[in-house]
């Protein structure tokens, strides 16, 4: 029996199976998939029961309450210099995951191309097959994961009809400068094609660092889509509830797509969403403050080790090039390398090979993630003394800022 040739060329989450592999060796560390290991805020969880109390238990519309999208509406045009309407620009999804399945249903035609930064959220590359588009790849390269903007400019051609964008970036941590969404915005519009960002981390920055979204800037509003959810700023990643904020036109095909693809996102956990959106500027500072503490744990850990870490400057990763370690110990990649480190240190992590293309590009590298509470990576730093530090010139100096 045949079955969908499209599926075959994939396989499941890696990511997600690492969660399973930590779960089957007791007493290891998750460090792999990025869910936090602490609770949501009070007020938000309190907000999504009192919603179930007053009975908002039947199907919301299906692109989402009014709350909600009222909520996300005044939130992008404060934090993101983005105008929408509540009523055209808002397709509420389950997670950022289905909204970005639905934006690219709704804009692919068989034929069309959608370049991806690599290396990437693992998705991304199976999204591009499920819409019926082809990727095409090009490269963030270490340390500070910049591109070559002329090999991005030959990548766009008559049949670029997107760009995925993700910033701040999982794995790599890259947050996009200004100069670089200039560019791209460029290209976006000479080639008539669709800027798609994943801003899930829109929140968690370091060193200075500030979000930009590409719908901000001048042309861009009608040629983005600018995807979100409340998973990773609300430590809510099992809520499943995300958005899309498009022009009327786009947003109309990824309505169409989001309806018959889930109907809709649970509603009372909506309104919880609507109440999160509304937190003042104290939770964000809060949530830098835990974030920083937290990289610069695991980040000073891995520098006591034989492991080289990238110092993120977004999102809560840190990629984390092996080739000593691996050396030293005999293995001939990065899966190797991650089940070596669950079994024998008690830390799971994820294989490089899963954000990119070509696997061997990530065959000395691993993603760690800190989404924890302290107590957790200070137990994840004493894992991490087990491995004795090579002397070579990699490593760089302690953060504490």
């Amino acid at each position: 029996m045949d079955l969908s040739k499209i599926t075959g060329q994939f396989t499941e989450s890696i990511i997600r199976d690492m969660t399973r592999v930590a779960l089957r060796h007791p007493g290891s560390i998750n460090l792999a998939q990025g869910f936090p290991d602490f609770p949501a805020p009070e007020s938000i969880k309190h907000a999504a029961i009192e919603a179930i109390q007053r009975d908002i238990n039947q199907y919301a519309i299906t692109w989402g309450s009014a709350s909600l999208r009222e909520a996300i509406v005044a939130k992008a045009r404060h934090y993101n210099h983005i105008e929408a309407d509540p009523d055209k620009n808002i397709t509420v999804t389950c997670g950022s995951t289905e909204a970005m399945m639905a934006s690219l249903k709704a804009v692919i035609n068989p034929g069309d191309e959608i370049v991806i930064f690599e290396p990437f959220y693992e998705n991304y590359g199976p999204d591009c097959l499920l819409s019926g588009a082809t990727p095409r790849y090009i490269r963030l390269r270490p340390p500070d994961w910049s591109f070559d903007f002329d090999e991005l400019e030959e990548l766009f051609n008559s049949k670029t009809k997107a760009i995925i964008i993700n910033t701040p970036n999982n794995p790599t941590g890259k947050v996009f400068s200004k100069e670089e969404l200039l560019f791209i915005a460029r290209l976006c519009v000479e080639y008539d094609a669709i800027a798609i960002t994943d801003e899930i981390y829109e929140h968690i920055l370091y060193d200075n660092h500030t979000h930009l979204s590409i719908a901000s800037l001048p042309e861009m509003a009608d040629r983005s889509i600018t995807i979100n959810s409340i998973s990773k700023t609300y430590s809510l990643t099992g809520w499943r509830v995300g958005w899309a904020i498009a022009s009327d036109k786009i947003t109309g095909e990824v309505r169409k797509v989001h309806d018959f693809l889930t109907v809709g996102a649970a509603a009372p956990l909506q309104e919880g969403a609507a109440f999160a959106l509304s937190l003042g500027e104290e939770y964000y500072r809060w949530l830098a403050d835990f974030y920083r503490n937290a990289r610069n744990i695991l980040y000073n850990s891995l520098l006591k080790t034989d492991l080289y870490p990238y110092k993120p400057a977004g999102a809560y990763y840190i990629m984390t090039e092996c080739t000593d370690f691996m050396q030293k110990h005999q293995l001939q990649n990065s899966v190797e390398l991650a089940f070596f480190l669950v079994k024998n240190i008690g830390i799971a992590t994820v294989p490089g090979s899963s954000f990119y293309s070509d696997p061997s590009n990530g065959k000395f590298i691993i993603r760690f993630c800190f989404c924890k509470k302290p107590e957790t990576l200070q137990k994840a730093q004493s894992y991490l003394s087990k491995i004795s530090k090579a002397t070579h010139g990699h490593h760089t100096q302690n953060i504490d800022n």
